[in-house]
């Protein structure tokens, strides 16, 4: 195992290799491990503990025992708290950004701007806390008086991807501290350490023993992924992931009837009309394509665009994706760094020679890179079919995939043409088409002359088979209970 003055960390013990459960750092029972390897190099960075379903239950129980009096504080007290917090991950931000380029592979200075997301959630949430208000109803009889209170729902499961290993943590950690919940957190087991290396912050903060646990596994992740869904201590389920486990973990919680909020798969549509700024939108689908080499869930998936400036727009985009420079995160003239393994390389590489066999045209990239790493070059297809693989699966890699279209009817028909609807973007400069496209797309949000929509004010989430409820600017209530109080005189 690499040790962790090795990782360059200015603070090396934020980089912790055990879980956390009850207050405690704790091993694996039967001593089992997990190997945590650079994306870029390949080398390993450390390990985790290979835990399963003992260390499961003993985590949900010290988080039901911890919420017997964390539940019971004040909401002053948690801001006061998540306010703390805050400011241990500001003033930590250089090694917190590092840790996540090193495990996930992201550019340093995209980590950073991770990094500021990330402690964006827990500084929304400290205010939020004071701000989970009632309300009094007038009632139709004169001698009763109506109060809605609003309280924490209890243990909450969190179940995070690797894409985004802060920021998933604090969306979801933010409004369950804020709210009064206690939690048990499974990271993914690709990048462990972010989570871990907040958990150790919120405990400088004054987070008490058992309001956050950790459980770590690769391995066992389907018995620890159930137990974390049907526990009768558990009473609300977080989840941010694929569709197929989305609806498998769905089908476990719905078993005691727990409250459920899901982000699931996207495949989101961009679309330039030909009265756009051609320059607005070909800056739009870098950001929105290309961000986390192209392995975000609201990432560009599929790009329409109009005839008339096809060729345009298509020439200037593959202009810019051919100055990117990929390599290793750390390096300063890095642009895009690796997938993060060989399975995402290969899932682009399945997409890139569908297309080409049905008639599509590469215009930049097409290949695995060479040498060490999950490397794959960022590549633009022309002339994209519409029963391409890209078109009716998630790429989550480097692949701007470039079909054209005629009128707004038909490529309102192709952007809706999907099970899924988490984000959709256009492009246009005509307010009345604006509005109607904006209204049409089937998706929870929209971004309308921009490729960035991620922010910890918004109502984050989907719907159709994107998932349920919402994250970020109206998550607390996904963590709380309304009760109703009639009061006789």
């Amino acid at each position: 195992m690499a040790s962790t003055s090795a990782l360059g960390l200015k603070d090396p013990s934020l980089v912790r290799t055990q879980a956390y459960i009850g207050g405690k750092w704790v091993d694996a029972k039967e001593g089992g491990t997990i190997k945590v390897t650079n994306p870029a190099t390949e080398e390993e960075l450390g390990t985790i503990p290979e835990m399963g379903l003992a260390e499961t239950k003993e985590a949900i129980e010290a988080a039901a025992t911890a919420f017997k009096t964390w539940s019971k504080t004040t909401a002053k007290h948690r801001h006061d708290i998540l306010k703390k917090f805050f400011g241990l991950m500001q003033e930590h931000q250089d090694d917190l950004a590092r840790l996540i380029t090193l495990e996930n592979g992201k550019p340093l200075a995209e980590a950073k701007g991770e990094h500021a997301y990330s402690a964006s959630f827990i500084e929304w949430f400290a205010e939020e806390a004071v701000r989970t208000y009632g309300e009094t109803i007038p009632s139709p009889f004169p001698n009763i008086r109506n109060v809605v209170i609003k309280q924490p729902i209890g243990v909450v499961s969190i179940l995070t991807p690797w894409n985004f290993p802060s920021a998933m943590i604090t969306r979801k950690l933010g409004a369950a501290l804020a709210a009064g919940c206690t939690a048990v957190i499974k990271p993914p087991a690709e990048t462990p350490f972010s989570a871990l290396a907040l958990v150790e912050l919120a405990t400088r903060a004054g987070v008490p023993p058992g309001v956050i646990n950790v459980v770590t596994t690769q391995a066992n992740i389907s018995e620890v992924g159930r137990e974390m869904c049907e526990n009768v201590a558990v009473k609300k389920v977080s989840f941010t992931g694929s569709t197929p486990v989305a609806k498998m973990l769905y089908g476990l919680a719905a078993g005691t009837l727990k409250k459920v909020s899901i982000e699931a798969g996207g495949n989101a549509p961009f679309i330039v009309f030909d009265d756009a700024d051609i320059d607005a939108a070909v800056a739009g689908a870098i950001i929105c394509k290309f961000r986390g080499t192209g392995q975000t869930c609201v990432c560009a998936n599929r790009i329409y665009v109009q005839s008339s400036v096809y060729a345009d727009f298509a020439s200037r985009l593959a202009e810019k994706v051919a100055a990117f420079k990929v390599g290793n995160g750390l390096d300063k003239d890095t642009t895009h760094g690796p997938l993060i393994h060989d399975r995402a390389v290969e899932k682009v590489e399945r997409h890139v020679e569908d297309a080409l066999a049905k008639g599509a045209q590469l215009v930049h990239g097409g290949k695995r890179l060479p040498g060490a790493g999950s490397f794959f070059a960022p590549t633009v297809l022309a002339d994209v079919p519409a029963d391409a693989l890209v078109n009716a699966e998630e790429t989550f890699g480097p692949l701007a995939a470039l079909t054209r279209f005629e009128t707004e009817e038909e490529v309102l028909r192709l952007a809706n043409a999907t099970s899924v609807g988490l984000a959709g973007y256009f492009f246009s400069r005509d307010v009345g088409r604006v509005w109607r496209v904006a209204e049409a797309l089937e998706v929870g949000m929209v971004g309308t002359n921009t490729g960035v929509i991620s922010q910890a004010v918004i109502p984050f989430g989907g719907i159709k088979e994107s998932g349920l409820g919402r994250e970020g600017g109206h998550g607390i209530e996904e963590y709380m209970n309304t009760k109703y109080i009639a009061f006789g005189l």
